[in-house]
């Protein structure tokens, strides 16, 4: 990334903690799944994950770009309409009656995953409507160790190995409903090719065997973006085009990519400061007022892409700079400390976010900048102690408030007082 962003008064001035999305880093990310598509599979579409991170700001960046919402709730979906989105793929085993027959109406792509959805479409029976199914099958035992369910399996789709997918074809047929597509997304702990070899070979032997002939392949979300050393768009697209190849033509056949954390995260930074520095019996911790459920809400992580700035006391207005720039005039030395836990500002002793050895001393006005941080991190933090921080988005070096930091009147908008 371009350190250009981080640099002026501008940047010394906004308020902590805060999301940064870097605009230029987002648009590369786009940019690089169209090209991979165009290159591998021109016929397809890009449907982004509303779940992953649902900042209205960037709903519309990724409309701008072409690309369909995907949604899996009925407060998504009513979400994607308020935002003015013409082309959505309904997803996920909680769908709302009024927003599934609204999408059945409006014609968008909707994957059944739900008995009960076979259920509302009996009322459609013989008329000129075709939907999507998710498969649900054993890619545990293709790629051990790489899916989320692991050996306990998936509980999302209509299961090949019990029948429920075959059965669920046949009331189709007797409902006169056209199936439209295949969906086989997987839940990955890896994200790694396999996975999409797998899902792809599954597709043709589907086929083959039920003698299918569907107008899209939708292989999910799950992809890394963005990082060092690990596959981009491109990989994937081409290993997909080799096993779809034997059963689909990229000329008839739509290929479905429903990325969200691999174009979200990379682009997006947490930035918190550290506002005390307390030395214990235990060791020395570093308070910041961010918290860890801002930056890894389901306490996973073990590790992180990230960075100190340190505060200058030079001339008022410069940018934080690094330690090997701070630690370049006599006065403004540091000691090597042995441990540093760096800390939320929660009441919560778990509120520890990583452990820094043999670092710089951090100090009080030091910011910590946690890269990559936009996948599951603004849609899952808590309305905990201190309510949603602000986010900015940074472009040719201006920086501008997209939300603002949410207060009580924020907190309290919708609520009935006795």
């Amino acid at each position: 990334m371009s350190e250009t962003g981080r640099t002026g008064q501008i940047y010394n001035e906004i308020q902590t903690p805060c999301y940064i999305i870097y605009r230029e880093e987002l648009d590369r990310g786009i940019e690089e799944l169209k090209q991979a598509l165009a290159q591998y599979w021109p016929r397809a579409i890009v449907g982004y994950s509303f779940k992953t991170n649902a900042l209205p700001w960037a709903m519309i960046q990724m409309k701008q770009a072409g690309f369909y919402a995907e949604v899996v709730s009925e407060d998504e979906y009513d979400l994607a309409m308020k935002l003015g989105f013409e082309h959505v793929i309904y997803n996920g085993p909680v769908k709302g009656k009024r927003s599934f027959d609204d999408a059945l109406k409006r014609g968008y792509i909707i994957n059944l995953d739900a008995k009960r959805e076979l259920d509302w479409l009996e009322a459609y029976a013989g008329t000129d409507i075709a939907v999507g199914l998710r498969v649900n099958f054993d890619v545990e035992s293709e790629c051990p160790g790489e899916t989320s369910g692991g050996q306990e399996g998936s509980r999302f789709g209509f299961s090949y190995e019990t029948g429920e997918f075959a059965e669920a074809l046949e009331r189709l047929k007797r409902m006169n409903i056209r199936l439209a597509g295949l969906h086989m997304h997987c839940g990955s702990k890896t994200r790694s090719i396999n996975i999409y070899r797998a899902l792809a070979r599954k597709a043709c032997e589907l086929k083959k065997e039920f003698d299918l002939n569907p107008d899209y392949i939708d292989l999910g979300g799950g992809y890394f973006g963005g990082m060092p050393n690990k596959p981009h768009f491109a990989d994937y697209v081409k290993a997909i085009r080799e096993e779809l190849l034997p059963a689909y033509s990229p000329e008839d056949t739509t290929l479905i990519m429903e990325p969200g954390t691999s174009i979200i995260t990379p682009p997006i930074e947490y930035v918190v400061s550290v506002v005390d520095v307390k030395k214990t019996y235990a060791g020395q911790f570093a308070v910041t007022d961010g918290s860890r459920i801002d930056v890894d809400p389901l306490h996973r992580k073990s590790s992180y892409f990230y960075e100190v700035q340190s505060e200058r006391t030079s001339s008022p207005g410069q940018s934080p700079a690094a330690f090997s720039e701070q630690e370049q005039t006599a006065p403004q030395e540091r000691k090597t400390i042995a441990k540093q836990t760096v800390c939320g500002f929660t009441c919560m002793e778990d509120d520890r976010i990583f452990e820094m050895k043999d670092q710089p001393e951090l100090r009080v006005g030091d910011r910590i900048a946690f890269k990559k941080s936009g996948g599951y991190t603004m849609c899952l933090t808590p309305l905990f102690i201190r309510y949603f921080p602000r986010v900015y988005v940074e472009e040719a070096g201006t920086y501008r408030i997209v939300r603002d930091a949410w207060g009580p009147d924020e907190y309290m908008s919708g609520s009935h007082l006795v």
